[in-house]
Parts: C-alpha cells; structure tokens; sequence
C-alpha cells in the first residue's frame, strides 16, 4: 500500500555532529454480541469450554487453552483504566467477545492505539470523541506519558511559516495551531503569543527570507511584519540582523500538559491506556491483531501505531518496509542566566539553509520564564540516549550500517566535526548563538535540557521531509512525525482518524444492527 505522506519542518540546528563522532567510534470478522449470564452460571468449566469454541469458530484457530500471556479482565485492567464494566463493553456494536475463565468476558478493542506521545493522544481522543461507541485502547511502554519527544520539546507553538505551501503540513499546522488555542482556551491551559523573528544577518540571507515571506503569505499565516534593521531593534534591542519577518501568531505552551488532556478527554470518553506494556509484536490472526508484551496481549480489530522513535520498529514487526529509518539526533540546550534574561524578549529564529535539513540555533522563552537556547544536533548513541553517556550498542550499530546515514555521514563530514566540536565545546556553541546576540558569553549560559529527535531517513542519505503514514491489512503506522506535530496535533489526529475510517471502514462498523 502506498503511503499518503505530507511534508515535515526542519527542526535541530547543523545537523550532523554525532554523524563524525560516531564514525570515530566505528563507521471473520466475526461479531458475537450474545448475553453470556448464562454460560457464566453454569461455572468454571462450562466458560472454559465455550471460550475454547468461540475462538474456535470466530477466529479460524485451534482451540486456546487459557493461558497466562492472555491478558483477563483481571489482570488487564490498566493503570489508567476509566474502570469501564463488561456491561458498558457491550454496548459497543462493533466490538467482539471471547470467554477467557471464571472471570468473564474478555474484550476484544475495536482498536488500539500505540504510543503515549501527543500524536497517539490526539488520535486515541479524536477516536472516542468522534466514535463514542468504539473500544478504543492506548498502549505506552513507558509508566507515564510523554516521557520521549514530547515531554522534551522547547514548547513552541509553530505559525506554519516555513512549509511549501498547499502541502498537509502547511495546512496542518495551521489548522493545528488555531485549534490549539481553543482548545487552550477551553481547557484553562495557559499559553502565550509572544512571537517570533526569523532575523537575516547578511546580504546573502535575503533571498531566503523573502521567500520565506511568500510562503508565509500563501500559507495563510496571519499579521506578518517585514522589519528592517529598526525595526528589529525595536523589537528585540540586543538582536543582531539586517532584515527580519515578524510573526506575531508564534507562542508558546507546555505540551506535556496539553497533550495529558488529551488522555484525560480521552479516559472520560471510555478509553482505556496501559502503561507500561511495551509492545514486542504484532501479529495478525483471524480478523484481530495481537500486541504482545512482557505482560500479555492486547488484543484488536485495528492498530494504529504511533511509536516515535520506534515507529519503523513498530512497522517491521508486521511486515512493514525498511525505509524510512529512523535516526536518532540528540539535541542539547543552554539556558540563559535568569539575570540575563532581557537579552532575550521573544522567538528568535535564524533563515533556513535549503542546503541543510535542520533549521540552525535559536532562542526559545518558555512560559516558566527560562529561555532555552539551541539546539546542536549529534547523533544519539540510543534512540532515548539524552547524554553523551548514554549508549545502546545493538541500537548504534543499527544506525551506523544503515547505508543511507554512511551517505550522510560522508556527504556533511566537515558540518559534522564542528557540530561535535560546539557540542563539547562551551564557547564554541555560544559564538554560533552570538551572530543573533553579540552581547551573550559563555558565563551567561547555564547547562540544559536534551531531547532526541526521530529523524526518518532514506537508503540515499536524505532525510525525509513528509510525515509517511504506511498501512496494511488492519493496521495503520505513523512512520514519521516530527515537529510541527505538537503544534499539529490536534489537527493529525483528525487526519489520522479519518484516514482510518477509510481504512477500516468504521462508519459502517458502528451502525448498531
């Protein structure tokens, strides 16, 4: 199957540090809604027996002795369970039911969504909210939400400035970000629209930035400002540059916090989430599709994944292609002395390069007053690797022999040694971040947070520049992600749900019989 794809923002800054430091280191459906009160009744034994039949004739298997790789009502119930009852189960239509011993019926989702981040949130609220009578699970490895790329991110909410224009991710971030603020508004979550200067600081620069203008323009980015060297001045007295656009409609919100709604919107709405059941396959058998985990199966008509830096992980386990691969690139921030804090008033953004993939450094306020600044890009030595230290060897190596980042790595070998050496080196980080604010020293700047980017990429050596969603039977993959996604979500999740319903034809599925 083909995948739709739509185009994806540059994000880290140079790009390639850990590129040259690791070649150092090594280069039937079948519905039964049936009342079972009585087979309940008639004890242990009968229910054992009837579930060996059903899944006998549901599903096309063997029988299945019960076993404890099979998760029961018991034992499933997830920490974050709205404690829904096997009476309210079945006034799903489309859901399925097997008996599974003394303990009831076992449900079989209408669907799950994989991953706890704020793409698999918004999909797994969109779901219920537009499908109230759907089983819907959200299935995270890790013990909380948000504990990757979300909860690591600086923040910001994008305008959608930089997109090429009548692409999905133009249209999707803006969409996302005016449905963002409603949602801010409607929730009492704070944010800000503190703006933000894309600052050209010479003449070679300007061309860009015009163009960056037009694509504002077309895009249909509100109160755009074309500055001139005063006009930045005024704005953001200690900035260097001699032309900039101001967007007035960039802010900034705590995404964690925001997206931790969505589950809440989500868990009101009759979703159930387990945390911690970190997915190791997925099969497919009979009409379901089977999560396996250490703790047991969660089992499925339809899967969406939404697994981040594991989303090409995700996909091969049921046969899903290799390519994009995802690359890890680990961003390392400085933050500002607090009594520095007036150097810097709002966003300020350098001109993207075309002829490199990340957008470059920049300033970043943040609602808790701090101002981040950065970031590099390095490769990780794991893909949750947020240190130097942090190493995964069977994951390096992974990275390392992928064909297309050796064609990266040789193509920007020289951008790779300076981001490595800006990355060990204080001073020379801060002399990247003084063409835009002369007056900031490295004694200003205070150690910061990491995050780690999932950068798909191409056998090639490019980097893909489109979110890649890849479907096969009953189960759909978001294969890239990346920033503007946050901004987007809310807007993804629409995307993403009724690209399902196509799919999965869940319009029809619903209908009660």
């Amino acid at each position: 199957m083909q995948p739709s794809v739509f185009q994806h923002p540059r994000s880290f800054s140079g790009l390639f540090g850990g590129i040259c430091g690791a070649l150092t280191v090594s280069s039937a459906r079948h519905d039964i809604v049936a009342c079972m009160s009585d087979v309940r009744r008639c004890g242990i034994s009968c229910a054992l027996g009837v579930s060996t039949f059903v899944e006998s004739v549901a599903f096309g298997l063997r029988p299945i002795r019960p076993s404890s790789h099979v998760l029961r009502p018991a034992d499933r119930r997830p920490p974050e369970s709205n404690g829904a009852t096997r009476a309210s189960a079945r006034k799903s239509p489309c859901a399925m039911t097997v008996f599974r011993g003394k303990d009831g019926c076992e449900m079989i989702y209408d669907i799950a969504v994989v991953g706890g981040g704020i793409v698999g949130l918004a999909t797994t609220r969109e779901l219920k909210l537009r499908f109230p009578a759907l089983r819907v699970a959200g299935v995270e490895k890790e013990d909380g939400f948000n504990q990757h790329q979300t909860g690591r991110n600086s923040g910001v909410i994008h305008s959608g400035i930089y997109y090429k224009p009548g692409s999905l991710k133009a249209k999707l971030c803006v969409e996302g970000r005016k449905l963002a603020w409603a949602y801010c508004e409607q929730k009492g979550i704070e944010y800000k629209q503190i703006g933000k200067l894309i600052v050209a600081t010479d003449e070679s620069e300007l061309g860009r930035l015009d163009d960056l203008w037009e694509r504002g323009r077309k895009n249909g980015v509100e109160g755009l400002e074309m500055l001139d060297a005063a006009g930045i001045a005024q704005r953001e007295p200690h900035c260097n540059g001699i032309k900039a656009i101001f967007s007035p409609v960039t802010g900034s919100v705590d995404w964690g916090l925001v997206s931790r709604t969505y589950a809440d919107d989500a868990k009101a709405a009759g979703a159930d989430f387990y945390l911690g059941y970190e997915v190791t396959d997925i099969a497919r058998r009979g009409g379901v599709t089977i999560l396996s985990t250490p703790r047991g199966e969660i089992q499925a008509r339809y899967v969406i994944t939404c697994g981040g830096l594991y989303s090409d992980k995700l996909a091969k386990m049921i046969g899903g292609a290799r390519d994009p691969k995802i690359i890890p690139f680990r961003g390392d921030y400085l933050i500002l002395r607090p009594e520095k804090s007036h150097l810097v008033k709002g966003n300020i953004y350098p001109v993207p390069d075309p002829e490199f993939p990340f957008l470059g450094v920049h300033f970043t306020p943040r609602l808790n007053g701090e101002i981040w600044l950065g970031p590099n890009a390095v490769l990780a030595f794991a893909r949750e690797g947020y240190s130097f230290f942090d190493i995964n060897p069977p994951e390096l190596w992974d990275a390392l022999t992928y064909p297309g980042f050796f064609k990266l790595a040789t193509k920007y070998w020289q951008v790779g040694f300076g981001e490595m050496y800006r990355n060990l080196v204080r001073s020379a980080y801060v002399k990247a971040l003084q063409r835009y604010i002369p007056e900031l020293q490295p004694e200003d700047c205070l150690p910061g947070p990491a995050g780690v980017r999932a950068q798909a990429m191409a056998a090639d050596g490019s980097l893909v520049d489109d979110f890649v969603f890849e479907g096969s039977e009953g189960v759909v993959h978001v294969r890239n992600a990346p920033s503007p996604a946050a901004t987007s979500s809310l807007a993804i999740g629409k995307y993403i749900v009724e690209d399902a319903q196509k799919r999965f034809d869940l319009g029809r599925a619903t209908v009660t019989a």
